[in-house]
């Protein structure tokens, strides 16, 4: 068994209405109790495989979906409640924010099932208002608050993709570096991944948003509340997309950088052999070694041929430059 399977982080919570909460045991079979139950399971633990049995009356198609490997932002009503699977960027340590962490939640409106696997920073916010006496006191006001905390995360990790973009688009503009190339796949790599989740999750929050009969015990102001969830999920995906817009951008003028260089090196090289081409050809045809060549036997004809090809290279340049081809 590894740490992860050791350290158990599940919990339950029984929320008073009141905005606090009294923490137990989630390895307790004995709460009996007309409270809202929260109980926030880590999926490979014990106590998660005891809570998640048929004597807690959770259906085995929640279960199912509660603990299935993959899983993508969605809302469902399901087995007489709401299955809501929600994703939040990873700010663990030493974790890539684009690596989203998922939490699957299920209510009846008078219990809550949050399982987990790697821990959300949002959880942990709600956990510590409840000890403060001002945490949610309705199932409604859970779920907005869980958005609300796991959306207000995702703003500071727009905005350095944003940051990182502007200084490629600066530097591109300054020199070419072909370091650069890397720096703008992984800025784009992590557009596109954060974009996978964001844009299912903006739809799951509008569908439990408006959707009454998937969610009756919901309050118009919930309701309210996580339309603008939604609605700054939205503006997310719209920074995202016109992020990779701008990275294509810059991916082009890198593209045209090193379509430059390489067309000015062809460049270089072309007039190089249109200057040796004729020189080469007079070189090649004094020396075929036969009879009859013009001062074979003059001491200072092989220098009077350096002058003459030294007169033919300036000619040629000063024709090159009079064309306009250099």
């Amino acid at each position: 068994m590894d740490d992860k399977q050791k350290e158990d982080g599940s919990f339950v919570s029984l929320l008073d209405g009141a905005g606090g909460a009294r923490r137990e045991s989630a390895g307790r079979d004995d709460l009996d109790t007309d409270q809202l139950i929260w109980a926030h399971l880590q999926r490979d633990s014990a106590s998660a495989a005891r809570w998640l049995a048929h004597e807690r009356g959770v259906p085995p198609l929640v279960r199912q979906a509660l603990t299935a490997e993959e899983t993508r932002p969605r809302c469902t009503p399901l087995e007489g409640g709401l299955l809501l699977i929600l994703r939040g960027v990873n700010l663990n340590p030493e974790a890539d924010p684009e690596d989203m962490v998922s939490i699957r939640i299920w209510t009846d409106g008078k219990r809550i099932l949050t399982v987990w696997l790697r821990r959300l920073l949002a959880v942990g916010d709600i956990d510590a208002m409840l000890a403060e006496g001002r945490g949610p006191k309705t199932v409604g006001e859970f779920l907005t608050l869980l958005s609300e905390r796991l959306v207000g995360r995702m703003e500071p990790v727009i905005a350095e993709i944003d940051d990182r973009i502007d200084a490629l688009e600066d530097e591109v503009l300054e020199h070419y570096d072909p370091a650069l190339r890397g720096r703008l796949a992984a800025v784009r790599r992590q557009a596109i991944v954060l974009r996978r989740y964001f844009a299912p999750q903006r739809e799951a929050l509008l569908r439990l948003a408006t959707d009454s009969e998937a969610a009756p015990w919901l309050e118009p102001r919930d309701r309210h509340l996580l339309r603008e969830v939604a609605d700054r999920i939205t503006r997310y995906v719209e920074d995202l997309d016109a992020g990779r817009e701008r990275a294509g951008v810059v991916h082009d003028q890198l593209a045209n950088h090193l379509s430059d260089e390489l067309n000015r090196g062809m460049y270089i090289l072309s007039v190089i052999a249109a200057v040796f081409l004729p020189l080469g050809f007079l070189t090649g045809l004094l020396g075929i070694n036969v009879a009859g060549l013009p001062g074979a036997e003059t001491p200072w004809a092989f220098a009077a041929v350096c002058a003459i090809l030294a007169v033919l290279a300036g000619l040629e340049l000063w024709l090159l430059r009079r064309l306009k081809w250099i």
